[in-house]
């Protein structure tokens, strides 16, 4: 962590969309050292484009923090109610003559030689010619502050100690500076974080999966994970440690082990990383979070139990499992791929044995499903598939001699009866 007396931090998202991961990540680093520090986390909507800006959008944003577990201190923060505020400064800036009126609108006067020098925690130092920098509008003729104006003033009354934010941003920086200094206030540290590719080294974008929150929740991954994950893009706290408890994370993060080099957002990574904090829920807890998504059912927490080894995500329960909890329709396709050449005989051999194993345990019914196996002669697909697909509709579920128990004697010999009668 980076230590500071009072670390004050600021996430401030543009509510134009769904919360997209980087920006997530750029919420979770902030969270991490708010909470690392002692400090504070003020969530701040930089909402002064009015057209894109609606409630819908920011309601989205504070829907995905809460999701994620990432609580702020202060806010949210509305940039456009405090534009009598930052016209109170652009006049100042005017009548102290760092600014000029330039065809109504008002210009940041920039010097003609020498740099600005941003000191970024990640970068070193990132120097910018004033040559290269024109005068540049900081409100527009209907008074109207912009971007570079409203953040910067922003950032002084707050008292933002860091800014933590991506590097898109590094551009804007040296024009935020010039503005502090103008004001007369001492400037924040920054750090600007790495880019996010896909797998094939371009901008991360949809075409890569999942490119917000809202879809990450959809896709059934848990918060936890995706907070492992995403503080894994572009820090890590040695070489080899992947996984972290948030309590782990709140300790061990730190800016200066922050890399400058874009980092990979990989969803098949991400959904490894799912797979094992599912596995790591005890059941009760799993059966609880699949309640959320599917609503409180008879059987859930039964078939959570049976299907929770073969599962990465919440949303690969259903087609896995939910046979459990009610009847599907078939797979035709893996009907027909099943139910021939002698499926008929073995299924009701299977539907026999198991109408007579007692107890209506594993043990028994395996055993009862291999004996007619060896009975028939058989390969063990060929009387266990024509069961799998009788009970679930399907050729992939959880193992079958489990999915059996589960399902119970009555509604198990209920559904074979029901394939048999199809196949007289």
């Amino acid at each position: 962590m980076t230590s500071t007396d009072s670390m004050r931090v600021r996430f401030a998202p543009s509510p134009t969309g769904a919360l997209h991961i980087g920006g997530a990540r750029t919420a979770l680093y902030n969270w991490l050292l708010a909470r690392g520090s002692g400090g504070t986390l003020v969530l701040r909507i930089e909402d002064t484009d009015r057209e894109r800006s609606t409630p819908e959008n920011v309601a989205q944003i504070l829907d995905a923090l809460e999701w994620l577990g990432l609580g702020w201190d202060e806010g949210p923060l509305s940039q456009a109610e405090r534009g009598e505020r930052h016209r109170e400064e652009v006049a100042r800036l005017v009548g102290e003559g760092h600014a000029y009126e330039d065809e109504g609108a008002v210009r940041l006067r920039v010097p003609d030689e020498g740099a600005t020098v941003v000191r970024d925690v990640i970068r070193g130092e990132v120097r910018f010619e004033h040559s290269a920098i024109d005068d540049f509008v900081i409100a527009r003729s209907d008074g109207s502050p912009l971007y570079n104006l409203a953040v910067a003033v922003d950032d002084r009354d707050m008292a933002i100690s860091h800014v933590v934010r991506g590097e898109d941003h590094l551009s804007n920086t040296p024009r935020q500076l010039m503005v502090l200094k103008a004001l007369g206030a001492e400037p924040p540290l920054y750090a600007h974080l790495p880019l996010l590719h896909g797998p094939d080294g371009k901008k991360l974008s949809k075409r890569h999966g999942a490119a917000s929150v809202q879809e990450l929740r959809e896709a059934g991954y848990l918060p936890e994970a995706v907070r492992n994950y995403l503080a894994l893009l572009g820090w890590g706290a040695d070489a080899t440690t992947t996984f972290f408890t948030t309590e782990d994370l709140i300790e061990r993060f730190s800016l200066e082990r922050v890399s400058r080099n874009p980092a990979v957002f990989d969803e098949q990574k991400l959904r490894w990383m799912n797979g094992r904090y599912l596995r790591e829920l005890g059941s009760g807890e799993l059966a609880r979070r699949l309640e959320d998504v599917y609503g409180a059912r008879p059987g859930l927490a039964v078939a959570a139990a049976i299907a929770q080894e073969k599962m990465q995500t919440l949303a690969d329960f259903w087609p896995l499992a939910g046979f459990l909890v009610e009847r599907r329709e078939t797979d035709e396709c893996a009907w027909r791929k099943v139910m021939r050449d002698g499926a008929r005989e073995n299924l009701t051999e299977a539907r026999h044995a198991l109408a007579g194993a007692e107890p209506f345990d594993e043990p028994t019914v395996e055993a009862a499903l291999r004996e007619v196996v060896e009975r028939r002669g058989a390969k063990p697909k060929d009387v266990f598939q024509p069961v799998r697909v009788a009970i679930s509709g399907s050729t992939v579920s959880p193992g079958i001699f489990e999915s059996v128990v589960g399902l119970g004697r009555e509604e198990t010999l209920a559904r074979v009866d029901d394939a048999l009668s199809r196949l007289d």
